[in-house]
């Protein structure tokens, strides 16, 4: 017996087919995009993002990229606890996608036969068909390609959708970015360019471990056989571990983000399920899209920016004094309890005048 949901979504893949342009139409499109130059991108393991201009050279292309899904266990936090996780190229969160607007991105997605589950991917950045999920369903030993416009500017979540098991797959770590830039380049509130020297993406995801009856977690030895008592953790809404780029501690220590005093770095993060609020700390977002859409007009001098669920959203910000920063989901509780804490390293020559220590810690004087 079909569920509402798989009803609704066969409904919705027989309304796709439906709505394909007539064949002349298509042809002539396809001949239109085939005129177009090409670019192959090798997509690269967040927090870094492959190389691409700021500012679009020449007129659109056909950006091509690869994604191969990765069904694997992945250890979550220094206790050794372990996800029995899905990935796209292996990683959590997937890889970021740089593109411009009037670009169109080219996807070929691999399920190897190794996998044990169907696969797909919805681009919120994308029009019709389910985001592109009702185009890209793949078993086990299958690859699909998908085209679409990059009509819209900004930062956009991608995610798995497979019917009847989109927040198993999401919670898992099927989840990325992809970032359309305006042809121009970012602009400030005015209307005036704005550049940055490096680009960090930050992708946060929330687990759910089950426990045995000791409250310990779980090492279930295969995905399939982690599902059951994971989807009742999942009804409870509460997470074991929230988290930036797929496990505690991902970005400190040697992992830890990098700029120098007088760079100006571009932070994009995504949360594919939850709301977050992150907050540098000693820092600010000199110029946010806290919604991700570049058409509107940046938000200035943020102390912590409201990222909505099923959302992505970019700051900037130019570092002024060295040390270490973190940064943070400001649910505080989340960022010292369950993990979502990174650090951002910065070199330099210190600013007396933006801070200084007029007088060490001492005993408290009595006159």
């Amino acid at each position: 017996m079909f569920t509402r949901r798989e009803t609704l979504m066969s409904v919705a893949g027989a309304a796709v087919v439906a709505a394909m342009p007539a064949a002349p139409a298509a042809a002539q499109e396809a001949a239109n995009i085939a005129k177009l130059p090409r670019k192959k991108v090798t997509l690269v393991q967040p927090p870094f993002v492959h190389g691409h201009d700021q500012v679009a050279k020449g007129g659109p292309k056909v950006v091509e990229f690869t994604m191969t899904i990765e069904e694997k266990p992945v250890v979550i936090d220094d206790e050794g606890t372990v996800l029995q996780a899905m990935t796209f190229n292996g990683s959590i969160p997937g890889p970021m996608m740089v593109v411009h607007e009037g670009d169109y991105v080219e996807l070929t997605l691999v399920n190897p036969a190794t996998n044990e589950m169907p696969h797909n991917i919805d681009f919120h950045a994308a029009t019709g068909a389910l985001g592109g999920a009702a185009l890209t369903d793949v078993n086990p030993g299958e690859e699909v390609k998908l085209r679409f416009k990059a009509t819209r500017t900004g930062t956009f979540v991608y995610h798995c959708a497979p019917k009847g098991m989109i927040p198993w797959h999401v919670v898992a770590g099927m989840s990325g970015t992809i970032m359309i830039l305006p042809r121009d380049g970012l602009k400030d509130e005015k209307g005036k360019p704005v550049r940055y020297d490096s680009v960090y993406y930050i992708g946060e995801n929330e687990f759910y471990i089950p426990r045995d009856a000791n409250g310990k977690f779980i090492n279930y030895k295969t995905l399939g056989d982690s599902f059951p008592e994971t989807l009742k953790a999942m009804r409870g809404l509460i997470p074991t571990h929230v988290v930036f780029n797929g496990r505690v501690g991902a970005l400190t220590g040697k992992n830890a983000m990098t700029a120098k005093v007088g760079q100006t770095v571009l932070f994009v993060h995504s949360q594919a399920n939850r709301d977050t609020r992150p907050h540098l700390i000693g820092g600010h977002g000199d110029y946010v899209w806290e919604e991700g859409k570049f058409a509107n007009p940046p938000a200035k001098d943020l102390e912590t920016w409201f990222i909505r669920g099923g959302s992505a959203g970019a700051a900037l910000y130019k570092f002024l004094q060295p040390g270490v920063y973190a940064y943070v989901n400001h649910n505080l509780i989340e960022a010292a309890e369950l993990g979502a804490t990174a650090h951002v390293i910065v070199d330099g020559k210190w600013n007396d005048d933006l801070m200084t220590q007029v007088s060490a810690p001492g005993p408290i004087r009595t006159n």
